[in-house]
């Protein structure tokens, strides 16, 4: 058996949030699996600005359904991030990402609040935004939203089949610790879906202001 530091993997404690996570390892298979379904959801999004036409009652309902899972990513990623620079022993020794993905992940962050705050914002308002181009603003940020993650998701999609197939086989992590609390990380990201399919079935109904 493995000895990390005079212990063995049993003997060293899991970290992560609350009692979801099952530490660093644990927190980056709930980033991967949040991602993964982010990005089935941001390329059916996609489609439906090809044919935005047809597809405008389904672009609101997906963009209404993405605040779940993408609040989920946020807060995973901040939770690693608060770990790192706080100096917790486990998020130390995994380390933090490449500078690059360091400078991108803040961009990434501001710029889906960007494209979400903005489209539930013309939900809301509907086409008379009043002086602020709100619609103007949410072209802007999707356009710069989707340089950046264009980036971040070449950097990551090879290791999401990876990373996510380990805790479906219950593989254990790295140096033989098996990254606990799995049925906690999988639930939270059903919570962050149903949260988010809650927000889309109660505001889908606005459509109607842009489809007139």
């Amino acid at each position: 058996m493995t000895v990390i530091g005079g212990r063995t993997p049993t003997d060293v404690p899991y970290e992560g949030p609350g009692t979801t996570s099952g530490g660093p390892e644990g927190n980056e298979r709930l980033t991967a699996a949040t991602g993964a379904v982010l990005l089935v959801l941001f390329a059916i999004e996609g489609v439906t600005i090809l044919f935005l036409g047809q597809l405008l009652t389904l672009h609101f309902f997906i963009g209404l359904l993405l605040t779940g899972p993408v609040c989920l990513k946020i807060g995973s990623t901040g939770y690693r991030f608060y770990r790192y620079y706080t100096g917790s022993p486990a998020y130390r020794r995994k380390g933090p990402p490449a500078p690059l993905l360091r400078v991108l992940g803040p961009l990434v962050v501001a710029t889906s609040v960007a494209v979400l705050g903005t489209g539930v914002a013309l939900a809301l308002l509907g086409r008379d935004t009043g002086p602020v181009p709100v619609l103007l603003l949410h072209k802007a940020a999707f356009i710069c939203w989707a340089a950046v993650m264009a980036v971040h998701v070449l950097a990551y999609v090879w290791r999401l089949p990876s990373l996510i197939g380990a805790d479906l086989r219950r593989r254990p992590a790295r140096h033989g610790m098996t990254a606990a609390r799995r049925a906690g990380r999988w639930s939270l990201l059903v919570v962050a879906l149903g949260a988010g399919l809650v927000v889309a079935l109660a505001g889908v109904h606005l459509v109607s202001a842009w489809s007139g």
